[in-house]
């Protein structure tokens, strides 16, 4: 039975045949298009170095139009149009471009996958009558790519395969579910994205279209080009299929609001937010789920798309919850968001959800008490950013630095807040409570290599030594490191304005570090902390 019968997968296939001089004609001549000097420029290319000649890589429709084709050499196209704009191609620059486009197509699938540099794959399978039909939705997609200044060909059947090869041969076409093996057939054998040198192997053969390739036995299909052919001609038939890879997995919750006219101000946008939350969190409780990272997402007129999310320690289960947390992100936007000609799409997507379970709490102060103060770190993690809001957690080790782990206080375990400290009974402190993020080096004068500093200069201050405690000896972690580091001597020392440091010898004289006849060969000094 044919894969297709059974699965019934829908996949639109985008390509774009002149991303590269689109993109350098949406940049530089936009504001002068349908004027004289358009009118009458050259044809126009974008070129690059392939095996040490320049070929085209790219061209716009008035060198196509003049028998220019992606592939020929650059010397013959300037032999045939001496006036030719030759562009150095930027491969870089495209594919921003096309993810940028990628996600623009989020409004009509969560499933967008990139096809190549210039081409794009839609699962739209279940989204077609969201738009009306599968034609309504494919020439939507169209219609507004080509007024942002996109020259597109698009196709839908039901493999990504088929899909592909028919927005190369045969754009705008729409196949019924089993019927790609013919639809594919006329095509010629290009058209399936395959090695350069299959499709010359190919034609040498005498094989030129999908169908004529159709017509041979796979054993000597296989024989000749591998199983790997074998299995791209079973998908463009139908036959057999492969999923394809989206850039990101589709939220477990969304819901959206399209608007007839643009939006362009606050005022409609936070009442939007609050509306849709409310969909949101109906369909997440009834399913008992709670959201712990949350999406908004504006798609502008022009197709520019800028998304904001918020994570949360404790599953999310209340409207006013979502508008606080998105209220403080949005305050908090230190690039604002710009509505440009407005947005006629605003989405809120749930893209990490939990189960939840209800607690009988009573008059639990505890339990209340631990809701605020999660409440408390979601909005100021909203606001300062996750990795901003840490719990410090005890390690067992007796490193300084590793003493403490910092972790995001969302990301803690419930328990983390169970772990025991080691209980402090030096008074005054015999360490700081804070070390500096990295150990910075000094430099040091001391009377004798043990002796503790008399003087040092750190961040080009130099700092006379009146008082000094030490050494507190530390030795690295030998059994977790086939290398473990030098041995540290701590020193507790105070200059003479009353400022107090702690700092430490790196290695031991003669033994650790070995000096040599020429001066070098010393230990080396460090800054760990200061008290307070």
């Amino acid at each position: 039975m044919r894969a297709s019968s059974v699965n019934r997968r829908r996949i639109l296939g985008l390509w774009l045949p002149r991303l590269p001089t689109d993109r350098f004609e949406r940049q530089l001549l936009a504001p002068n298009a349908g004027s004289p000097a358009e009118a009458s420029r050259p044809p126009r290319v974008v070129a690059a170095k392939r095996d040490n000649a320049l070929m085209v890589i790219a061209c716009d429709a008035r060198a196509s139009q003049g028998g220019v084709l992606p592939g020929m050499p650059l010397a013959t196209v300037r032999a045939m149009h001496p006036a030719v704009d030759v562009i150095d191609h930027d491969p870089h620059a495209d594919a921003v471009l096309l993810n940028a486009i990628a996600d623009w197509c989020d409004r009509y699938t969560p499933l967008v996958a990139l096809d190549g540099a210039d081409g794009l794959l839609l699962d739209i399978t279940g989204c077609a009558h969201l738009f009306g039909d599968e034609a309504a939705l494919m020439r939507s997609l169209t219609t507004s790519l080509t007024r942002q200044g996109f020259e597109t060909s698009a196709a839908i059947a039901g493999t990504a395969v088929a899909a592909r090869a028919l927005t190369r041969g045969a754009p705008r076409s729409i196949v019924a579910p089993g019927e790609e093996a013919r639809a594919v057939a006329p095509l010629p054998v290009a058209a399936l994205g395959v090695d350069d040198a299959i499709v010359r192997g190919l034609r040498r053969a005498g094989l030129k279209t999908i169908g004529e390739v159709l017509a041979r036995q796979p054993s000597e299909l296989a024989a000749r080009f591998g199983e790997d052919f074998i299995a791209v001609l079973r998908q463009a038939t139908g036959d057999d299929d492969a999923p394809i890879s989206p850039r990101r997995p589709a939220p477990d919750y969304v819901v959206d609001k399209r608007f007839p006219e643009p939006v362009a101000t606050l005022e409609v946008i936070l009442p939007t937010l609050l509306g849709l939350a409310k969909l949101l969190i109906a369909a997440m409780e009834r399913s008992g789920k709670g959201a712990r990272q949350l999406v908004a997402s504006f798609f502008r007129s022009d197709g520019a798309v800028r998304s904001i999310s918020v994570e949360t320690g404790q599953p999310v289960t209340r409207v006013e919850v979502v508008q606080r947390l998105f209220a403080e992100k949005l305050d908090a936007l230190a690039d604002p968001l710009d509505p440009g000609f407005g947005y006629d799409l605003i989405r809120l997507a749930a893209s990490v959800s939990v189960t939840t379970t209800e607690a009988q709490r009573g008059f639990d102060t505890h339990a209340h008490q631990a809701e605020d103060v999660a409440l408390l770190a979601d909005t100021l993690a909203a606001r300062l950013g996750a990795r901003r809001v840490v719990r410090y957690l005890p390690q067992d080790t007796h490193i300084p630095e590793r003493v403490a782990l910092a972790v995001p206080v969302q990301h803690c375990p419930p328990d983390a807040g169970d772990a025991p400290w080691p209980a402090r009974a030096d008074t005054p402190p015999l360490r700081p409570l804070r070390l500096l993020q990295q150990p910075e080096p000094i430099e040091v004068m001391a009377g004798a290599p043990d002796d503790p500093p008399a003087q040092f200069t750190w961040r080009r201050v130099r700092h006379r030594v009146t008082r000094a405690e030490g050494p507190e000896r530390i030795a690295m972690e030998w059994w977790r490191a086939a290398q473990p580091g030098l041995t540290r001597d701590y020193f507790r020392v105070e200059d003479e304005s009353g400022a107090r440091f702690w700092l430490y010898r790196d290695g031991l004289y003669e033994i650790e570090v070995m000096p040599q006849p020429d001066g070098t060969g010393q230990p080396r000094w460090y800054m760990h902390g200061l008290f307070a």
